[in-house]
């Protein structure tokens, strides 16, 4: 006889959040290590598991309900009806109802409840590292014409990152009105410096990461290559693809190498060549106000 999981993540469209999804996977390890035999339900967009409402309830024993607020309503008085043969635990749960008034469980280790209160079992479980991508993407860029090359350069991006297990933090340069909620340089910067890697249809996408010593996998959107293809060769970054010959085995190598430890290097140099070179613009400018009327 098996054991069936649940939590909010069995139901469509009921909030199951990363916690719920951490206590989940706690409790099955629990389950492996203890030699014990389950199921895991699971309703869309999750998949891997089985539909608790299809499958036979007699080939289960107990029922693990983890995670989240819970009570006496809809939609968990179905699977309480349905598994009532089942023994019933419940971990990590939120009791909406007095104890005294209601408790379906023949073992219950609440997060908190009309008895007592526990830490939440996500400071329990673990998760493996993944790296995290910006994404700084130009709008549109009508001066240089066609925008169907931009949505095809968005859109080979968007596929690859989903083929990826990243974490993707979306960060808008445009101050006038920003998606990312940034209200300052300072504020985009500071963004930035925060993730692995950036890919990016920006020039400044390109420069404001390689200035904080992020690797950036450059794609220039306009046909023939623009001002972002003219940046990264003034700054002498080599990592600049065409939206001419994007492929995604081009975005891969280019990923790749902007991961390792020698475009993070040579990040750190280009931000220190630009300064250098730039120090000239200062001179002549200074130098020009000094002598003009």
């Amino acid at each position: 006889m098996k054991t069936l999981v649940a939590g909010w993540f069995s139901f469509i469209q009921m909030g199951a959040s990363a916690g719920d999804l951490l206590t989940r996977d706690l409790v099955c390890q629990w389950l492996r290590e203890n030699t014990k035999s389950y199921d895991v339900a699971l309703a869309p967009p999750f998949t891997g598991g089985i539909d608790w409402h299809s499958v036979n309830p007699t080939n289960y024993e107990r029922v693990i309900f983890v995670c989240g607020p819970f009570g006496n309503g809809p939609p968990v008085d179905d699977m309480l009806v349905r598994f009532s043969h089942c023994d019933w635990i419940g971990i990590n749960l939120s009791m909406l109802q007095s104890l005294d008034e209601w408790n379906p469980f023949k073992l219950l280790l609440e997060r908190d409840s009309s008895r007592t209160k526990r830490p939440d079992l996500a400071f329990l479980a673990s998760s493996p590292p993944v790296m995290v991508v910006g994404k700084i993407l130009i709008d549109s860029q009508p001066e240089y014409g066609d925008q169907d090359h931009h949505e095809r350069v968005d859109q080979a991006i968007d596929k690859f990152l989903e083929s990826r297990e990243v974490a993707v933090l979306t960060i808008d340069t445009r101050l006038d009105q920003n998606a990312s909620q940034s209200k300052s340089p300072a504020q985009v910067e500071a963004l930035i410096s925060c993730v692995d890697v950036v890919m990016t249809t920006r020039l400044h996408g390109l420069v404001l990461s390689l200035k904080n010593g992020i690797p950036a996998v450059a794609i220039d959107s306009v046909q023939h290559g623009a001002k972002l293809t003219r940046q990264a060769d003034a700054i002498g970054w080599r990592t600049i693809l065409s939206v001419d010959d994007l492929s995604q085995e081009r975005l891969e190598q280019a990923f790749e190498y902007c991961i390792s430890e020698q475009a993070r290097s040579e990040a750190k140099e280009c931000s220190s060549r630009a300064r250098i070179a730039l120090m000239e613009v200062g001179i002549e400018f200074r130098k020009y106000l000094n002598t003009s009327r």
